[in-house]
C-alpha cells in the first residue's frame, strides 16, 4: 500500500494540475507535444490531426516558451530545422511534417524564431537560429519557392486559384472553396515583418550591407502594401489579384497590426483593429468572414460538404484572436488590459465542455457559439496562452512605473 501510494505521489507532482484555467491549458499543451522515433513533433490538434508545419510554427512559442520550456522548444525546432532544409534542398522529407510546401510557411517559421528571441534572448536566438533564418530568406530572395514570386513592387504573389495555399484551406471538388490568390494579405504582412526582422539582426551583428539591403526592401513593400490592400473603408482587402480584389472583411488582415513590425502606420492600424473589433469579434474568436459580407454562412453544422462551406465563411477561432489581442495592445497598450481579461472568461467556461481542460478547433460564429470540429486544437490553447504571458509582461511594465 506504501508503495502504491509513492507511485501515486510521484504521478502527481510530475504532471501540471487541472486546478486552474492557465494550469488546464498547460496540461493541454503538453499533449501536443509528441516524440516520434527520435525526432519531436506538435500535433496539430485532437483526434485525427497530424504535424502541419503551418500549425507547428505558429503553436510553437504558446506551447512551450510562455511555460519557460525552452528546451522543449528547441527540441521541436531542431525537428523542424531538419525538415525546412530538406525543403529548401529539394529532398524528400525524412520527418513527419506535412504541408511544407505552403508559401507562408517558411515566413511564419521566421515568426517563431522571432518569439524566440524575445523570449529568451536575441544572441541566443542569433546563435541558434541566425543561419536557418538566412537559409530561408536568402531561398526566397533567390525565387527558388515553387510558389511565390516577388514582384518588383516588393510584395509577394502566390498562385492559390486551383490549390488551398492558406490556413482557410476547406475545398470542394478538389478546389478551394475560398480560391485566396495573388497578393494575399496576411503572406505579405508576415514578408514585411521577415524583412524587418532581417534588417534588425544584420545591424545587430553588424553586417551593414545586409542591414540596408533590407531596409530598402522593407520600405518599398510596406508603400505597396498601404497602396494595394488599405481601402477608403479602412480596412484591408483580403487578397488582390489583378483586377479581382476581394472586399470581404476577413480576421486575415489583423496580422497587419499584430505582428511584431507592420507595414501601416499608426491611424491605419487603429482603423484596421477598429474594423476587426466591430465585424468580427466574438467570445470566442474572430470570425472567418464578418456578417455584412456576402457568403456569410456562421453555423458548421450538417453533412461534411455543408461544414467545408461554413469552415472559413464566418465560424470563429480562438487562435485568431490571440494575435487579435496582441494587436489591441499594441494599439491601445494598458486601457485594454481590462477588456482583454473579460474576453478570456469566454475561453474559461469552455474548459468544461468537449474535451475537459482544453479548446475545441472552433465556434460558430453566432449565438450561442458552440464549439465544433477537433475536441482539441494546438493552435488555439498555444495562442491563449501566449496572450495571458502578454497580459502578464503588460502588467508588470505597468506596475513597475506606478
Amino acid at each position: 500500500m506504501s508503495k502504491l501510494k509513492d507511485i501515486a505521489e510521484f504521478e502527481c507532482n510530475i504532471r501540471t494540475p487541472r486546478d486552474n484555467f492557465m494550469h488546464c491549458l498547460i496540461n493541454s499543451a503538453h499533449q501536443f507535444l509528441v516524440n516520434r522515433d527520435g525526432e519531436n513533433y506538435i500535433l496539430a490538434g485532437y483526434p485525427w490531426f497530424k504535424c502541419r508545419a503551418r500549425d507547428m510554427f505558429i503553436s510553437l512559442p504558446g506551447l512551450t516558451l510562455t511555460n519557460d520550456e525552452i528546451d522543449k522548444y528547441e527540441s521541436v525546432m531542431k525537428t523542424a530545422a531538419k525538415g525546412i532544409r530538406e525543403f529548401i534542398e529539394g529532398k524528400h522529407l525524412s520527418v513527419r511534417i506535412y504541408e511544407m510546401e505552403h508559401p507562408d510557411v517558411l515566413l511564419w517559421a521566421v515568426w517563431c524564431i522571432q518569439q524566440y528571441g524575445k523570449y529568451v534572448s536575441r544572441p541566443k536566438c542569433y546563435e541558434l537560429y541566425g543561419g536557418l533564418v538566412t537559409e530561408i530568406m536568402e531561398y526566397l530572395l533567390g525565387g527558388k519557392h515553387p510558389n511565390m514570386q516577388i514582384h518588383d513592387n516588393g510584395l509577394i504573389y502566390c498562385n492559390g486559384r486551383d490549390k488551398a495555399i492558406t490556413w482557410m484551406n476547406s475545398t470542394a471538388n478538389g478546389r478551394p472553396i475560398i480560391p485566396r490568390s495573388g497578393y494575399i494579405v496576411e503572406f505579405n504582412a508576415l514578408w514585411y515583418n521577415a524583412l524587418r526582422h532581417c534588417e534588425n539582426a544584420c545591424t545587430t551583428l553588424g553586417v551593414t550591407d545586409k542591414a540596408e539591403m533590407f531596409k530598402a526592401m522593407s520600405e518599398k513593400c510596406a508603400q505597396s502594401f498601404r497602396d494595394v490592400f488599405l481601402n477608403e473603408h479602412g480596412y484591408l482587402l483580403d487578397y488582390v489579384d489583378g483586377q479581382m480584389m476581394d472586399w470581404s472583411v476577413r480576421p486575415n488582415q489583423i496580422f497587419a497590426v499584430a505582428l511584431d513590425h507592420s507595414p501601416l502606420e499608426p491611424a491605419q492600424k487603429k482603423s484596421v483593429l477598429d474594423m476587426c473589433t466591430k465585424e468580427l469579434l466574438t467570445p470566442k474568436g474572430l470570425r472567418s468572414l464578418s456578417p455584412k459580407s456576402g457568403g456569410y454562412n456562421p453555423m458548421y453544422t450538417g453533412p461534411q460538404t455543408q461544414r467545408d462551406y461554413a469552415y472559413h465563411q464566418g465560424t470563429a477561432w480562438p487562435w485568431l484572436a490571440g494575435f487579435y489581442f496582441e494587436a489591441c495592445l499594441r494599439v491601445y497598450k494598458n486601457s485594454r488590459l481590462s477588456f482583454i481579461e473579460r474576453q478570456l472568461v469566454g475561453y474559461e467556461e469552455e474548459l468544461f465542455y468537449h474535451c475537459i481542460g482544453t479548446l475545441p478547433e472552433l465556434f460558430d460564429g453566432n449565438p450561442p457559439f458552440h464549439g465544433r470540429g477537433a475536441v482539441s486544437f494546438a493552435m488555439n490553447v498555444a495562442e491563449i496562452l501566449r496572450v495571458v504571458k502578454i497580459l502578464e509582461k503588460y502588467k508588470t511594465q505597468m506596475e513597475d512605473t506606478l
